[in-house]
């Protein structure tokens, strides 16, 4: 998870779900710590390269409004910051990538399989308040 200033985030159009806007992010592979995830997601879905700073949240999935699934996820939402690349608006995973205002969020379609909106309003406030506490379910 990327803010820029205190009113906005990266968001990335999953071409897997009809190109809805997300976070980026992914299943965390075998023998990957979740900030080697966050970093190689980043990277392989915005063309930025980061460097995770903190753990904002844990979150349960059947514990918020995502679409039902057959297995047991947890959402680890991580912060991170750029440290080089430049954002590709093209890759394998996404079809488009953009800093999106906080104004703008509830008009977009979001790939509520992966984040609703109500996560990324909470997600938001630790770009302006970062003393918050991690979140978990």
């Amino acid at each position: 998870m990327l803010f820029r200033g205190v009113d906005e985030i990266l968001l990335v159009q999953e071409k897997l779900d009809s190109n809805r806007w997300s976070l980026p992010g992914g299943w965390a592979e075998v023998g990957y710590t979740p900030f080697e995830v966050a970093v190689k997601e980043v990277r392989e879905e915005t063309g930025l390269e980061v460097e995770a700073v903190r753990l904002l949240a844990l979150l349960d999935k059947k514990q918020h409004p995502h679409p039902p699934q057959p297995w047991y996820v947890y959402k680890a939402f991580v912060l991170c910051r750029v440290v080089g690349g430049a954002i590709q608006t093209d890759t394998v995973e996404t079809a488009g990538v953009r800093w999106v205002h906080r104004a703008e969020l509830a008009q977009l379609e979001l790939s509520v399989d992966r984040v609703t909106l109500s996560q990324l309003e909470q997600m938001l406030e630790f770009a302006s308040r970062p003393e918050l506490p991690t979140l978990c379910d």
